[in-house]
Parts: structure tokens; C-alpha cells; sequence
């Protein structure tokens, strides 16, 4: 369950709140002016968070080296090179049958 308190209410109950989130029991939005300013969560939820980020990093490097290499070719280049690779793995993975 996520709770969202202001900071004042926060303030008031840290100790308690930090208990429930410990436990597994809540998750605290913490609110300024009515703004959603923190999140206060387990440190189990934290790494995990943590290795989704930097999974998502990975991914998107991979994404940049692309971008990089067909920085300066026009869409209709990209399109024809991606067509000759499909072609290219389409026939190194055709089974090869044996003539008699």
C-alpha cells in the first residue's frame, strides 16, 4: 500500500513510518505545498530499482552506439541497409537441402 503524507505528517511520524516501510507493510509519497517531493521505500525495493536503472543504462547505450553509427545517413540508406541485413540472416538461416 502507498500512503501519501504531507512532510509535516512525515516529520511527525518518521519513526513509525520508517517501521511500515521496513516491514513491507506501506510505501510513503511524501508531499510539499501539495507537490510529490520524495518517496520513502524499503531498501529491498531500492536495489531493485537501482538494477532497473542500470539495466535501462545498458539498453540505451546500445541504442546510442546505433544512433552514432547512422548518425548521417538518410532514413531511406537506413531502411535499405536494415532490408540487405534481413536478407543476409534470412539466407544463413535457410536449411540447405541436398541435391541427389
Amino acid at each position: 500500500m502507498t500512503q501519501t503524507l504531507k512532510a509535516s505528517a512525515v516529520r511527525s511520524n518518521w519513526s513509525q513510518l520508517l517501521n511500515q516501510v521496513f516491514r513491507g507493510e506501506t510505501e510513503v509519497v511524501v508531499e510539499k505545498s501539495g507537490i510529490p517531493v520524495a518517496v520513502i521505500v524499503s531498501t529491498q525495493d531500492y536495489q531493485k530499482l537501482q538494477q532497473i536503472k542500470k539495466a535501462r543504462e545498458k539498453d540505451f547505450a546500445v541504442i546510442n552506439r546505433i544512433r552514432a553509427v547512422f548518425r548521417n545517413q538518410s532514413p531511406e540508406e537506413i531502411e535499405k541497409r536494415v532490408n540487405e541485413a534481413i536478407l543476409q540472416v534470412r539466407r544463413e538461416s535457410k536449411p540447405r537441402t541436398k541435391t541427389k
